[in-house]
């Protein structure tokens, strides 16, 4: 069986097709012209540059494409890099589809579907289940497809819904802890909160900022979208439920400068905003245990303050070994003290 990217160890001869999922012209200081490529399949994204090229090469490997890349698995700065010696697109015969090779959450369509449809059910309040249920009756497939990312967090196909109903299980866990918090405004911020980035991107393939998403961003996209679907619903705007889920989806980047137009005001819009943190986070950092050897350390990850992570040499074998461990037996109170 093929190697997949990310299996390839340094100093590795690589052979493999993969999916452009990147192609930048950039120049040489020398004023040559490269293109600075990102590859992909499922295991993930590996980066490379091809050098000194033509107009052709320029307009021939674009974004999107299944290419054929033969090269080096070597390292820049500490970030894994094909070492480019011979690239082409494919021929007749060899793969053409680009869902082959695009990484996707760990959760099928369906089930994703499923745990969507019970999230909307838990949500009582009427405007709220109202306004959500209005707005995934025009978003539901692209919910289901889309990444929540271009890089960094869920940045694959379905992580926009992954991602989403992991805050609304966390949102429904932390209500049941904290009676005090709104359960039913948690659950539909967590849903809709992203919900912007179905128009901020442009799919799960070769995933570009849309010119809406570059001007407007998926913040202000989505508050865009709960105003139009206040006023199909006949609904005020200025009723203060529907003002709490607007405030709630507005803050959930937590400071202005990160995107929010306003800070969190109310208990569920800090909650979310944390609790759109710690998901988006673990994910990160999981994504780089994935690609670390036990005992090593991590590349830097850029959106955690450029921090690299140490993956322990037991955690591997802990977690195996979690998987076929017999069920815990009733602990005794009093043997504990």
């Amino acid at each position: 069986m093929a190697k997949l990217l990310l299996q390839y160890k340094e100093n590795d001869a690589i052979d493999a097709f993969a999916l452009l999922k990147k192609a930048e012209v950039r120049q040489t200081k020398t004023g040559k012209d490269f293109l600075a490529l990102t590859f992909a399949d499922r295991s993930g994204d590996i980066s490379g540059n091809f050098w000194d090229a033509s107009q052709a090469d320029i307009d021939r490997f674009q974004p999107g494409q299944i290419v054929k890349v033969e090269g080096t698995r070597g390292s820049f700065k500490g970030t894994p890099q094909v070492q480019i010696s011979k690239l082409r697109l494919t021929e007749a015969g060899e793969p053409t589809s680009a869902a082959d090779f695009i990484k996707s959450a760990p959760v099928k369509k369906d089930d994703l579907e499923a745990e969507l449809t019970d999230t909307l059910f838990k949500i009582t309040q009427p405007t709220w289940n109202r306004l959500v249920r209005h707005l995934f009756k025009q978003y539901k497939e692209q919910f289901l497809e889309f990444p929540a990312a271009k890089v960094n967090h869920h940045a694959f196909a379905r992580g926009l819904a992954f991602h989403s109903l992991s805050i609304a299980r966390l949102a429904e866990a932390v209500s049941g802890l904290y009676p005090q918090l709104n359960r039913d405004l948690l659950l539909a911020g967590a849903l809709l909160h992203d919900l912007g980035k179905v128009i901020e991107l442009s799919g799960p393939v070769a995933t570009e900022y849309t010119t809406a998403g570059k001007l407007i961003g998926h913040i202000t996209l989505v508050d865009e979208q709960l105003v139009l679907a206040v006023h199909d619903l006949g609904m005020d705007l200025n009723q203060e439920d529907v003002l709490l889920l607007r405030h709630v989806v507005l803050a959930h980047h937590g400071l202005q400068e990160y995107g929010s137009p306003i800070r969190p005001q109310v208990m569920e819009a800090e909650i979310l905003h944390q609790l759109d943190e710690m998901d988006a986070s673990m994910q990160m950092m999981t994504g780089a245990m994935e690609q670390t050897a036990p005992g090593e350390w991590s590349k830097r990850v850029f959106a955690l303050d450029n921090r690299s992570f140490y993956r322990p040499e037991d955690g591997q074998q802990v977690a195996d070994s979690n998987e076929s461990a017999p069920a815990e037996q009733p602990v005794d109170p009093s043997s504990l003290f």
